[in-house]
Parts: C-alpha cells; structure tokens; sequence
C-alpha cells in the first residue's frame, strides 16, 4: 500500500492551494483518512480528518479556511486550503488507516509528503 501526495506549493498570503493524496495497492477498505503538518522545529500535528462516511475534524488553526473531502471510489483524499497564512508553511502528510483484508486490522498509513510554503 503506498500514499502518493501531491498539490504542494509556493503561494503568497491569502492565497490557496489544494492537495492530494491517494492509495493505491491491495486495499479492502479506508477508514479514517486526514491531514498533518510538520513545520521547522515544531512537532507534527494534525490539520483534519475525514471518516469514510464523511465526518470532519478540524484543528483550531484550520477551521474555516480549509476543507478535506474524499473520494472513496478513487481512494484520494484532498485538502483545500483557503486563505493561507506564512503560518501554514510546513511539510504536509496524509495519512489513512487502510484495511488489506477482510479479516484484517486496520493499520496507519503515511504519505511522503508534501510541502506547502506561504510567503508574506
């Protein structure tokens, strides 16, 4: 199973951007799929998360100016980000917990991410 993001960028304050990330390899299921960042010097923290029924989770600094969706069929989930900040600048991961049999547990999984920077 691998996650391939993709969408990162320069972009001046204010602006917007819209990443993704999709699955590929021998998946039964995706449950909750979402977002990290990673800036310099900082811990990694979570930016939103999606359930594969379509229930969102914010983190304070994302509420209304970014939006994670999913598309099951294609087994992709986005991020768009709206009104960006030079705060936002950092690395950004998706992540989901991906099932690779019927019977199976399902186990976490990371893209390579991708870096997002916001200039003032």
């Amino acid at each position: 199973v691998q996650l391939q993001a993709s969408g990162g960028g320069l972009v001046q304050a204010g602006g917007s951007l819209r990443l993704s990330c999709a699955a590929s390899g021998s998946i039964f299921n995706i449950n909750n799929m979402g977002w990290h960042r990673q800036a310099p010097g900082k811990q990694r923290e979570l930016v939103a998360v999606i359930t594969s029924g379509g229930r969102t989770n914010y983190a304070d600094s994302a509420k209304g100016r970014f939006t994670i969706s999913r598309d099951n069929a294609k087994n992709t989930v986005y991020l768009q980000m709206n009104s960006l900040k030079p705060e936002d600048t950092a690395v950004y991961y998706c992540n989901a917990d991906i099932q690779v049999g019927w019977l199976l547990a399902s186990e976490n999984y990371w893209g390579q991410g991708t870096q997002v920077t916001v200039s003032s």
